[in-house]
């Protein structure tokens, strides 16, 4: 049986002057980040995923908060068309892909197969099957062909996924983030669960690794986030002390931490 979050130690969390101070400072080296890939026509992608209130929405904005537009580009579809459905699964998303001097965050995926879609009932076992068994050969693809991918998941504890969609209910300037998915996310959190644990088991490689964020804390999973990113990218002048990322808040998927309570269960 898994044992409860509780039992993992947990970092405290920082004081908002410290959060703030330490967020400038990296934006700063995520400025610093911009000018390389864009002087060496890299090409980024980043994929964000998680739990529904996971924190997806604040740890991008942060990301991109100091960049260039006009080389930073935050990709979130919406429900798919009539003609998406009948098109290649992956179609919809190629669009998308960094160009050279680009980076792209995707605020949810083509995983998006593997989670919600799968949950809700809004795919077959058929169509299910299929995208377990491509996506990896999909990712390599994107990999061999220069793309720089990193896939992150935001994963909250059921008492803090509850106590975020109750905010959104209640706050004015929030309750644009609610939608039908969300107000039956407590009632499905078992099944979310079984399909996150499938698609780590099968999606998680060498070349495509899943790196799991501890999320309960906000400030905590925004400053690992960039802090782990900054760490996996090549920049000149990286300030290796700022950017060294804590291993009991982000790390990268094992099996074992689905038992030993690091993950929640």
């Amino acid at each position: 049986m898994a044992k409860h979050r509780s039992s993992i130690p947990y970092p405290d969390a920082p004081s908002k002057k410290a959060y703030k101070r330490e967020l400038h400072d990296l934006q700063i080296e995520l400025v610093k980040l911009q000018k390389h890939f864009i002087a060496h026509g890299d090409r980024i992608l980043v994929i964000f995923e998680g739990r529904d209130s996971g924190g997806k929405d604040g740890t991008i904005k942060r990301i991109i908060q100091h960049l260039s537009p006009r080389e930073t580009r935050v990709v979130a579809l919406g429900k798919p068309s009539e003609r998406d459905r009948t098109s290649w699964y992956f179609q919809r998303y190629v669009p998308h892909l960094p160009a050279a001097e680009e980076m792209v965050l995707f605020n949810r995926s083509w995983y998006n197969r593997a989670g919600v879609e799968r949950v809700m009932g809004f795919c077959s076992e058929i169509e299910h099957e299929e995208f377990m068994e491509t996506v990896p050969a999909f990712e390599q693809m994107l990999i061999r062909s220069g793309i720089h991918l990193l896939k992150y998941y935001l994963d909250i504890s059921k008492n803090e996924q509850k106590k975020r969609l109750i905010a959104r209910r209640t706050d004015p300037l929030k309750q644009w983030k609610m939608s039908p998915i969300d107000a039956v996310a407590q009632k499905h959190w078992d099944d979310y669960s079984l399909a996150r644990n499938e698609m780590f088991a099968r999606t998680h490689s060498a070349p495509a690794p899943w790196t799991v964020v501890r999320a309960d804390d906000k400030k905590l999973a925004r400053l690992s986030v960039i802090k782990d990113l900054l760490t996996r990218l090549d920049y000149a002048d990286k300030n290796h002390s700022l950017i060294r990322p804590n291993p009991d808040v982000i790390f990268h998927y094992a099996d074992a931490c689905l038992d030993n309570g690091t993950i929640a269960p």
